[in-house]
C-alpha cells in the first residue's frame, strides 16, 4: 500500500478509505466487522464515518443514528491494537435529535457531539474531526474555539471538512491562522466523473492551502458501476436514479463500451480516474461487502492511458477548467 500524506500535515493514509455509511442501513453488524477485517488486512487504514451514519439521515426519524460508529467502537473492542493501526475519522453536524441546539456547528453542539461519538466509537480521540457540511450561522470564531479546545484535551488530532465551497475553505483557513492553528487538514467533497463542479473552486482552494481532498460518491450512487448491466438491482431502482439513468443513458454506453476495450470493470475505471488526479488524496470507498471492498482495491494498480483520459473527459466532461477562466477570458 502506497500511503500518502493527508494534504500538509505528516499524517499518512491509505489511498483508499474505508466508507462506514452503509453500516447499519444495509450492512448488519457481522458483515461489517468482515469488511473492517477485510479493510485492515489489506493495509487500508483510513476508517471514515460520521455520527448520523446507521439510518435515515432526518431528524424526524432518528432510528438507526449512531449504529455505524456503535459497529466500529465495538470492532475496535473485540482487539485493543487495533485502534493504533486506524486513522479514525467521524463527523459532526447533522441533527442527531430534535432540540434546537442537536445540529450545526455551535460550541455547544460540537462539545456535545463529539462526546457522544467518543462513547459509542469507545475510544478516547478521534483522529480526524470533520465538520460534515457548511454553518453560516456559527463564526468561525466560536467554530475554531470548540475544535481548538478538543485538540487541548486530546479528543481530537487533526480537523477536517465535507461539502465546504471554495470560499468557505479560504474563510476557514483564514479564521485558523489568526489563531495560530493548522486549520483544514483535508476536505471531503462529492467528486467523480459525472460531478465534477468542485474543479472550478474548491480543487484550487484545496491546492493553494495544502489541504487534502478525500472524494466521496466516487461511483456516483452506482452510475459509475456497470449499471446498465443490472439497472433494476438495489438502489438502481428508485425513480430518481432510473430518472438518471435515462437521461445520461448515451453517456453511460459510450462509457461501459471504453470500459470493456480497457478490458477492466467500470467501478474500478471511476476509482483509478479519481485516484490519478494529484489534488485527491484518498477516495472514500462505500462497500456492502468485504468482496466490493476488495474489488475496489484492485483500482491501485491500474493506470490509465492518455488516450483513455481523454476519451473519459469527452464523455464526461468537466466544467472547462479552473474559475475563472473556464468561464472568462
Amino acid at each position: 500500500m502506497n500511503y500518502k500524506h493527508l494534504g500538509r500535515t505528516g499524517l499518512r493514509v491509505s489511498p483508499i478509505a474505508l466508507g462506514c455509511m452503509n453500516f447499519g442501513e444495509l450492512t448488519d453488524e457481522a458483515n461489517s466487522f468482515e469488511i473492517m477485517d477485510a479493510a485492515l488486512d489489506a493495509g487500508i487504514n483510513f476508517f471514515d464515518t460520521a455520527d448520523v451514519y446507521g439510518g435515515p439521515q432526518t431528524p424526524d426519524m432518528p432510528k438507526g443514528f449512531g449504529t455505524s460508529e456503535e459497529y466500529i467502537g465495538n470492532w475496535l473492542a473485540q482487539d485493543n491494537s487495533r485502534r493504533d493501526r486506524i486513522v479514525l475519522a467521524t463527523k459532526v453536524y447533522q441533527p442527531m435529535e430534535t432540540g434546537p441546539n442537536d445540529k450545526h456547528l455551535s460550541a455547544h453542539h460540537i462539545r456535545r457531539a463529539c462526546e457522544a461519538s467518543l462513547k459509542r466509537l469507545k475510544t478516547d480521540h478521534i483522529d480526524l474531526y470533520q465538520m460534515h457540511h457548511i454553518d453560516r450561522a456559527t463564526p468561525w470564531e466560536e467554530v475554531w474555539q470548540a475544535m481548538e479546545q478538543l485538540i487541548r484535551e486530546g479528543k481530537i488530532t487533526y480537523v477536517g471538512s465535507s461539502n465546504f465551497a471554495g470560499w468557505d475553505i479560504a474563510l476557514a483557513q483564514c479564521s485558523a491562522a489568526s489563531r495560530n492553528l493548522l486549520g483544514l487538514a483535508s476536505e471531503q467533497s462529492l467528486y467523480n466523473l459525472t460531478a465534477r463542479t468542485i474543479e472550478l473552486e474548491v480543487i484550487p482552494a484545496l491546492r493553494h492551502f495544502g489541504i487534502g481532498l478525500t472524494p466521496w460518491s466516487p461511483i456516483g450512487m452506482g452510475l459509475l458501476g456497470g449499471v446498465l448491466g443490472k439497472i433494476t438491482e438495489g438502489r438502481r431502482a428508485t425513480p430518481g436514479l432510473q430518472a438518471r439513468i435515462k437521461a445520461l443513458r448515451p453517456q453511460l454506453e459510450a462509457y461501459e463500451a471504453l470500459c470493456a476495450e480497457l478490458g477492466e470493470s467500470p467501478a474500478r475505471v471511476a476509482l483509478a480516474w479519481l485516484l490519478h488526479n494529484p489534488a485527491v488524496t484518498s477516495v472514500i470507498s462505500g462497500p456492502r461487502t468485504a468482496g466490493q471492498l476488495l474489488e475496489s482495491l484492485k483500482a491501485l494498480t491500474l493506470k490509465l492511458p492518455d488516450e483513455a483520459l481523454t476519451r473519459l473527459d469527452e464523455i464526461w466532461p468537466g466544467p472547462g477548467g479552473e474559475a475563472p477562466q473556464a468561464y472568462a477570458w
